[in-house]
């Protein structure tokens, strides 16, 4: 059965990192990757960022394979980034077992739980007390 160019079949998956939360919609097509209506080297301008971003499709060997569309909000670069790559990740998981196997033993398949610690009365930041002064 061949899929017409008007049916396309999406994958959709959602990855959070620290405060972003990243919707992604996965489908056949030139590799290219759309983050909040814009180009991926406009929305992420780091190379470290987009380096990051190609991870699961180089651990699947499907570089080139899928096109990525995605909406992104809350956080900055960095807490994108990292949600951009769950969500790529999981998609990338509900294809094939192959695949889940390749982005379980990368760890992209984790969710990285770690966010800003608060900041507690009677101290500069979380942790970060007032100089103790003797006299």
């Amino acid at each position: 059965m061949s899929v017409s160019a008007t049916e396309r079949r999406y994958t959709y998956a959602t990855g959070r990192r620290k405060s972003a939360i990243a919707r992604v919609q996965l489908s056949e097509g030139t590799g290219q990757i759309i983050v909040n209506g814009r180009p991926v080297d406009d929305a992420l301008p780091r190379l470290a960022d987009q380096n990051a971003l190609s991870e699961p499709f180089r651990l699947t060997n499907s570089a080139g394979r899928f096109s990525v569309m995605a909406k992104v909000s809350g956080g900055g670069t960095t807490g994108w980034t990292g949600a951009l790559v769950h969500a790529v990740a999981r998609a990338l998981s509900k294809l094939s077992e192959e695949n889940r196997l390749a982005l379980r033993h990368g760890g992209l398949l984790t969710r990285d739980a770690r966010v800003k610690e608060r900041k507690k009365y009677g101290l500069k930041r979380a942790r970060k007390a007032p100089q103790y002064t003797k006299r």
